[in-house]
């Protein structure tokens, strides 16, 4: 008896999603390659994992493998056997993304008062986009139709993800604090925002570096006198 193996596609799932994993035949048995486990025969399921199941669609030859809340230990090659002469195998591996949300650039923004704050967070799931992306300022969920008006959200959705754009314009010293990006299918990421009122950050980081300077000089001279003294 010989086998025939059909080319082992790829199914790219996100971390707390629900997957089916899609074998077209008259009737099939799932196994995981990994540890060689029959998962499902027929309609039947023989895993403890409460996650896994089969389904069978009424009139279809589609035996579909149906894995819940798919973690990523789940990730591996997944087989449909046919039990016919010859006996048909189709190999499917299963790669599970950690789902995580970023904001470009530096963990701490600043601004001057008066200006725009733009903040994107983007999503590394094109599998199966967010179906929604909330913004926190602080510990609340911020209000784009607060009396204060100015702020607005930007979103995109596109084969490489999700991207998620904050605007607030004409920044206020209230505005500074934390900003969390919290989409529906992944860990959250978070910038703090400093909100300037007057000198520029630039400058500061400048002045701190003619302090360093200043410092660095006394120390020097005193070295200086220390060796003239001996």
């Amino acid at each position: 008896m010989r086998s025939i193996v059909r080319p082992e596609p790829q199914v790219v799932g996100v971390a707390e999603n629900i997957y089916q994993i899609v074998c077209p035949s008259v009737r099939v048995s799932w196994m995981r390659k990994r540890d060689l486990h029959i998962l499902t025969s027929g309609i039947h399921t023989y895993t403890g994992d409460g996650r896994f199941s089969v389904r069978h669609p009424e009139h279809s030859d589609d035996w579909d493998l149906r894995i819940e809340y798919v973690q990523k230990r789940d990730g591996g090659v997944y087989e449909c056997q046919v039990n016919t002469e010859p006996k048909i195998n189709m190999a499917i591996l299963l790669n599970v993304e950690d789902a995580q949300a970023t904001i470009s650039g530096p963990g701490e923004v600043f601004v001057k008062k008066g200006s725009t704050i733009s903040l994107t967070c983007s999503v590394n799931v094109h599998s199966t986009p967010p179906s929604s992306v909330l913004w926190y300022h602080g510990q609340s969920v911020v209000d784009f139709d607060s009396p204060r008006g100015g702020i607005s959200l930007e979103t995109e959705k596109t084969e490489a993800g999700t991207t998620s754009k904050l605007l607030i314009t004409k920044a206020l010293l209230t505005d500074s604090g934390n900003y969390t990006c919290m989409p529906s299918n992944a860990s959250p990421a978070s910038a703090l925002v400093h909100v300037l009122n007057g000198e520029h950050p630039a400058a500061m980081q400048t002045s701190g570096g003619d302090l360093a300077q200043q410092m660095a000089l006394h120390v020097l001279l005193f070295l200086i006198l220390v060796t003239v003294v001996r």
